[in-house]
């Protein structure tokens, strides 16, 4: 990491805005508004230093420490009132590029999947940014159900905040367990604070470390999403999250609702805990509900498509549309996602707006029915080759599919373009071979429903033991 950095256009408009309402005490102990070289004075550098970062000097000055980035911040935001507390700085917004890129090339998909788009939630940032404020260091949940968008809000917050450190607890490619959590931590790490000697370090060491190499104006968050599909076999904490954290440390996890027996954390009696559960702001939830369908409607991918199914409603108005979707999603952003795109691709081509499914779980059981998944007689070929997906540990090939199954290859891949919209397609050896795997937990939980593995004939011996 380089010790000279480049402040940015907005980053001297921001620091020129805020450090006027910054104040100093002088030598006389009087309490005055800075000045450039009184705020040079309070943080240790030059007058000429100070005018290249609010934009007066582009000559003298090119580039400066990022010591002095970071003395010029705390010298701000000491000087700020209480009332000002929402306005203090933060290195990152004066510097582009401010941390390394840390997020592990395993994560980079899932977050740009789950940020293309992206409304509102200012409840919950609001929450998180208040919780930091309030408390020296401390957990903060998100409790919601599927498809309400808990992984979504996890990834626009490491987009927001650079630095944060994250993990996707993902059950389907395998990368859900303790060693593999801590392994992927570590290394994040290792290259925002340039750790050393860390290798046999646990979580609670490697967070002491990294908050040795906190500067006055930053904090430590880490992100882990989905705590609720991780596979450990000890009784102990979730992912060994430790019971205690050091200051200006913050852990923000997501997960869905559970009991008092799944939730396992356990913390110090002093170590703060904060949950926000999305099920009770559902009013939040319906304004940014319809916010999510309006920039749906504009993306260029699916305009026409939904356009054309909407003009052949009867006298339907865009804006009807938006009420009656956002309606029957329930307040669930996966339903969107995947109902929206179905009615762009002409999957409900002879449907009414008003026979449209209702809910997430009323969707998956519409689409099984008009795939003709519970036709009789029923077609077990297709059934299998879903089930063969469904239960596989990771991702899978068609081959693999195909083998499990006992279905040709030429079926397998029949079934897979008409779930598409529900799997994730990976690629593998130079792009060569496609791995499939379930795009979201809640179609495999619909799948492993007792009733639904009933109805389709598959027994438990298959879903058991097809990949012992």
């Amino acid at each position: 990491m380089s010790d000279k950095v480049k402040a940015s256009a907005s980053g001297k408009e921001k620091i020129k805005e805020v450090y006027k309402r910054a104040l100093y005490t002088n030598r006389n102990g009087e309490t005055k508004p800075f000045t450039t070289a009184t705020l040079a004075e309070a943080a240790n550098t030059t007058e000429d230093k100070i005018k290249y970062l609010i934009g007066q000097n582009t000559q003298k000055v090119k580039e400066v420490d990022r010591f002095v980035i970071e003395n010029v911040v705390n010298a701000i935001n000491a000087g700020l009132e209480k009332n000002d507390i929402d306005e203090k700085l933060i290195p990152s917004d004066i510097v582009d590029n401010w941390y390394p890129d840390t997020i592990p090339t395993e994560f980079k998909n899932v977050i740009d999947d789950k940020t293309q788009i992206f409304c509102g939630r200012k409840f919950v940032f609001n929450a998180i940014t208040e919780f930091i404020q309030n408390h020296q260091s401390g957990y903060f949940t998100i409790l919601g159900d599927a498809g309400m968008g808990k992984s979504a809000i996890a990834a626009k917050y490491i987009v927001d905040n650079p630095g944060t450190i994250c993990f996707f607890n993902i059950r389907a490619e395998g990368r859900n367990r303790p060693d593999v959590f801590l392994k992927l931590i570590r290394q994040q790490l290792v290259n925002r604070f340039d750790l050393q000697n860390v290798e046999n370090d646990d979580l609670s060491t490697l967070l002491t470390k990294a908050n040795g190499k906190l500067s006055n104006s930053e904090n430590l968050v880490i992100v882990i999403d989905a705590l609720d599909e991780v596979d450990q076999d000890d009784h102990g904490n979730l992912l060994n999250l430790p019971t205690i954290l050091p200051d200006k440390v913050y852990i923000i996890l997501t997960r869905r609702p559970y009991n008092s027996d799944d939730k396992r954390l356990t913390l110090s009696p002093n170590t703060k805990y904060a949950e926000l559960d999305l099920r009770e702001y559902q009013q939040n939830s319906k304004d940014d509900v319809e916010s999510y369908i309006l920039e749906f409607l504009g993306l260029e991918k699916y305009k026409a498509g939904l356009e054309s199914w909407i003009n052949q409603q009867n006298n339907i108005s865009k804006p009807q549309f938006v009420k009656t979707i956002a309606a029957k999603s329930e307040n669930n952003f996966m339903y969107l996602r995947y109902v929206l795109e179905a009615i762009a691709e002409g999957f409900y081509q002879d449907e009414k707006l008003e026979e449209l499914p209702a809910g997430l779980q009323g969707y998956y059981a519409s689409h099984w029915r008009i795939m003709g998944m519970s036709k009789k007689p029923l077609p077990k070929d297709k059934i299998k080759i879903i089930y063969a997906i469904c239960f596989a540990k990771e991702a899978i090939s068609d081959d693999l599919i195909a083998k499990h199954s006992k279905q040709s290859k030429l079926k397998v891949q029949e079934v897979i373009r008409d779930w598409t919209q529900f799997l994730q397609i990976q690629k593998q050896e130079n792009n060569q071979l496609n791995l499939y795997r379930f795009y979201h937990e809640s179609f495999r939980d619909f799948l492993r429903k007792q009733d639904i593995v009933k109805a389709t004939e598959i027994s438990n011996d298959m879903s058991e033991g097809l990949y012992d």
